[in-house]
């Protein structure tokens, strides 16, 4: 089965070790058996901090948009349709302009306080318009985050800094090496924390009414779960800018093979996502080289694709 562990398992090792191949320095799997300097230092310094960087966003994306999807009870809604990386867009903006020179744990924080904002606007509109539709929640998500995006991009503007704003977000692994990508590492005990919560999840996604019915503190969860959400997609944004669609297509193309209940989903969710994100990536060095096609671009083409025909195959229901 396509989507059995072993197998997701299985292609994520080739696919990491292919990773680790690609790239202008060329070497072979005998110069690193070898220990020949090159290919130890290209490894060491970039290769391999590369393919974890790949593998955590990848996972972490994923889980953080079937977390919204469950809590939403809406297959369309992912943080790049929830307006939540506007929000962290706006916070990057705000620490460059607040503390330009902080640790990047600061500017980290600071987008992760916008993200979360950006998810609990979101989920308060939601709330309050009673949409029906499954196709308006998405849309509004994406007119929340045009409005945000724009008044950034205003402000970004009049301090000049759209370039800045622009090459930061715009989802790029090639400037990941050691000592620039250990931010991601935050993401996985939000990913363990997504894992502990996942029942309370599933539960909570049925519904206010019935999840409080049960004995349910449905607000706790919904904040527990949206700040795991909104922390996943600060971490990422923050470290490696922008991935469009991820979050969105991975969990609809779980969904329609392990089914609803998010404890059974977890996994294959967080392994498909590393596995689609490294393919990406693995195209984007290789279709040009020794150019390179920002990840954003790769991964916002094949994402396109995929909600295109998810559309259609919703249609066609």
């Amino acid at each position: 089965m396509i989507f059995g562990t072993s197998y997701l398992l299985a292609c994520l090792v080739a696919l990491s070790l292919l990773s680790l191949l690609v790239g202008v320095s060329n070497f072979s799997l005998l110069d690193i058996f070898t220990g020949t300097n090159l290919a130890a230092q290209v490894l060491i310094i970039s290769r391999i901090p590369r393919m974890i960087a790949v593998v955590l966003t990848g996972m972490g994306m994923s889980i953080g948009g079937l977390i919204m999807q469950q809590l939403s009870r809406n297959r369309f809604v992912s943080p790049t349709t929830a307006g939540t990386t506007e929000f962290a867009r706006l916070g990057v903006l705000v620490s460059l302009l607040a503390v330009p020179q902080a640790s990047s744990i600061v500017k980290m924080v600071i987008v992760f306080v916008f993200a979360v904002l950006g998810a609990f606007v979101f989920f308060g509109i939601l709330n309050r318009l009673h949409m029906r539709d499954a196709l308006f929640v998405p849309l509004l998500g994406l007119m929340l985050g045009s409005v945000v995006s724009a008044i950034t991009t205003l402000v970004a503007y009049g301090f000049d800094l759209v370039q800045s704003i622009g090459t930061w977000l715009m989802g790029n692994f090639a400037m990941v090496t050691r000592g620039r990508y250990e931010l991601l590492y935050a993401a996985v005990p939000l990913v363990s924390a997504a894992y502990l919560g996942a029942d309370k999840f599933t539960i909570a996604g049925m519904g206010k009414d019935q999840a409080t019915s049960l004995g349910l503190n449905y607000s706790a969860v919904m904040y527990v779960g949206l700040g795991v959400a909104a922390g996943i997609t600060a971490v990422v944004v923050a470290s490696v800018g922008r991935i469009p669609f991820l979050g969105m297509i991975v969990p609809n193309v779980v969904a329609l093979h392990r089914g609803d209940h998010l404890r059974s989903s977890f996994w294959t969710a967080g392994l498909f996502g590393a596995v689609f994100l490294l393919a990406a990536d693995i195209i984007g060095r290789v279709a040009i080289a020794p150019y390179e096609i920002p990840i954003g671009l790769t991964v916002g083409i094949m994402g396109s694709a995929a909600f295109l025909y998810l559309l259609w195959r919703r249609g066609a229901a």
